[in-house]
């Protein structure tokens, strides 16, 4: 029905309505009253009439959508009956000094209630399909009766469509235990989420306490997965609060929640001094980190922003992204280059002068770099060497590179090629104005080569999930969270530091496919686990300082400094012209042994003073 229409059918109604409560308020207690010969009646009728038309009016009675009526709707109803009422009386009392009360009052009264009865009546229908079309919804259990949860419940309630149906709230707050919100009880607390699972027949659980701090909502959300349930939470407070959300709006719980890692609050001000208005160039622009990382700078607006990368496709896609949110007073610059073509890495640092280069591009797949190991020398060794010595020849002030833990003790050649790549910037401080920096940190979650997309690929196909290990662990943060570290970390250099970033709690790979087999709404019993043992260059526990490096302290919230000691210039220059002309079991050998300070002395390793 248009608007028009509905309008034009409520005008209708409500003016069969008015007709009826006069009848009512008068001829209850004057049956033999002719509106026709009493003047006073007469003109009561028409003044009613045109007053209520004009309150509904004004009170919006003919614009409201009544089938989500509550409180608000039933205060413009009585305003708008009481004025009408109100307005009678002033006309009655103008024509004879006098007002028939009695016959007003049930006249408001009979108004009042077949307005409100009119009104009411949709809402009463939508709940009443809402409540037959729950029979086939899932049976949900909204976690949280404040004010998230009883806005989710009540939009739930309002949107059959939506095939849920809120059967129980639980809440911690033991004084809201038995209430009912919209006719749904408040069963128990968070405690007794499984139990009460099982009891009420639980389909699906919508945890609704968006401000529960990171770590109690992992712990909360653990709680909820293992139930086997299929959950899903809400946005974020800031959402709520300014009424962006809706039943639309909920999400399925993503992995990434359940590690409860606090978002660390950046320096803004020291981050934007380095950022705004600067020329900033981003190596493996289009990859995982890369490309994150160009996100987060364009927050700072910079003056340019050079996306580089060697695959055109990947340079593209963040390109057209960042051209769709990118302010005016940056100015884009997809540039297609291999950071092994040393001419052509001078020739664009040359060209456009960067304030900050962020070295994201690396080969970083472990088993693959295994199998070609010079590939891994090539592009960690001297794709990083051929960036970083462009920044010290064109006196860019800031270079940051971005390292793995895998560069710890590493019995792989990609770890030690990138700890190879720390040690080369490290040298590179010792004399050189631009501040090197390196930050090293472990894996994050969906980035190219983690496991998270290979297990779902595998769990939409039923599985099997394969793991290398029951015992195999790794530190995991966002990608978000680890390219604004990358950002701050760069603002504390001085000069060839190798910045930890604290990635919190190693995770059993084990655990994480358990939790999203959950996630995805199936069981260990429809999706099988399968141990495919350790594979080339692999450990079961990562590290991100060696005993040596360790230090105690952060220097900002979840960056330390590893004191991480490089090889002489020398004997890193000799390594340089060599590494070549080695095989590929040399350079393992070689570079393993370095990486791992074995052989310390005929590598002649010299800590930093």
């Amino acid at each position: 029905m248009t608007i028009g229409k509905r309008m034009s059918f409520l005008f209708a109604v409500d003016s069969l309505i008015v007709l009826l409560s006069i009848y009512f308020g008068y001829f209850i207690l004057h049956p033999n009253i002719n509106v026709l010969t009493n003047e006073v009646l007469f003109v009561s009728v028409i003044v009613i009439q045109l007053a209520h038309h004009f309150f509904a009016w004004r009170y919006g009675l003919y614009r409201k959508a009544w089938t989500y009526a509550s409180i608000g709707e039933l205060k413009s109803i009585f305003k708008a009956v009481t004025w009408t009422i109100a307005v009678v009386m002033v006309v009655q009392f103008a024509m004879t000094q006098d007002i028939y009360l009695r016959a007003l009052f049930l006249t408001w009264v009979f108004h009042l209630l077949l307005i409100g009865g009119s009104r009411l009546s949709c809402r009463l229908m939508r709940h009443t399909m809402t409540h037959h079309h729950g029979k086939k919804a899932k049976r949900t259990l909204v976690v949280g009766a404040g004010q998230a949860g009883t806005m989710v419940a009540r939009q739930v309630l309002q949107n059959p469509e939506s095939g849920m149906k809120p059967v129980a709230f639980v809440d911690d707050d033991h004084l809201k235990k038995g209430l009912e919100i919209f006719g749904v009880k408040v069963l128990g607390c968070t405690e007794q989420i499984p139990e009460l699972v099982v009891s009420n027949s639980i389909d699906k659980i919508i945890v609704a306490i968006p401000s529960l701090p990171k770590q109690e909502m992992a712990d909360l959300m653990k709680i909820c997965v293992k139930t086997g349930v299929k959950t899903q939470t809400i946005p974020r407070i800031e959402d709520l609060m300014t009424g962006k959300i809706s039943v639309n709006d909920i999400r399925d719980v993503k992995i990434e929640d359940l590690l409860g890692r606090e978002e660390v609050e950046l320096d803004m001000k020291v981050i934007a001094e380095k950022l705004t208005g600067k020329t900033i160039l981003v190596t493996g622009a289009g990859g995982s980190i890369g490309s994150e990382i160009c996100r987060q700078v364009t927050e700072f607006r910079p003056r340019k922003l050079i996306l580089l990368g060697h695959g055109e496709s990947s340079i593209y896609n963040i390109d057209m992204e960042l051209r769709q949110k990118v302010s005016k007073e940056t100015e884009l610059i997809p540039i297609i280059a291999d950071v092994q073509d040393r001419v052509r890495i001078f020739d664009i640092v040359a060209e456009h002068s960067p304030d900050v280069i962020y070295h994201a591009a690396a080969h970083k797949h472990v088993p693959l770099m295994e199998y070609q190991p010079m590939e891994a020398v090539k592009n960690n060794i001297f794709g990083t060497k051929n960036v970083a010595e462009a920044a010290d020849t064109f006196g860019v002030p800031h270079f940051v590179l971005v390292s793995t833990d895998k560069a710890v003790n590493p019995p792989n050649i990609m770890g030690a090629t990138k700890r190879f790549a720390e040690m080369l910037v490290q040298n590179l401080a010792k004399e050189s104005k631009t501040k090197f920096a390196a930050v090293r940190f472990g894996n994050v979650l969906g980035s190219r080569g983690s496991v998270i997309p290979l297990f779902k690929q595998q769990i939409a196909k039923g599985g099997p999930v394969t793991v290398t290990d029951p015992e195999m662990t790794r530190y995991f943060m966002t990608i978000p969270e680890a390219s604004r570290l990358v950002i701050q970390a760069g603002t504390l250099a001085v000069g060839g530091e190798v910045f930890v970033l604290d990635m919190g709690e190693p995770v059993k790979i084990v655990d994480l496919a358990k939790n999203l087999i959950k996630l995805s709404g199936y069981s260990e019993e429809e999706i099988d686990i399968e141990y495919s043992g350790i594979r080339p260059g692999e450990k079961l526990f990562e590290e991100l300082l060696n005993e040596n490096e360790r230090q105690s302290e952060h220097v900002f919230p979840k960056i330390y400094i590893g004191k991480a000691d490089p090889i002489s210039p020398l004997k890193m220059n000799e390594l340089l012209e060599v590494l070549p002309k080695m095989c590929d079991a040399e350079v393992k050998e070689t570079l393993i042994g370095l990486a791992n300070r074995k052989k310390i002395k005929e590598l002649d390793v010299v800590p930093i003073a």
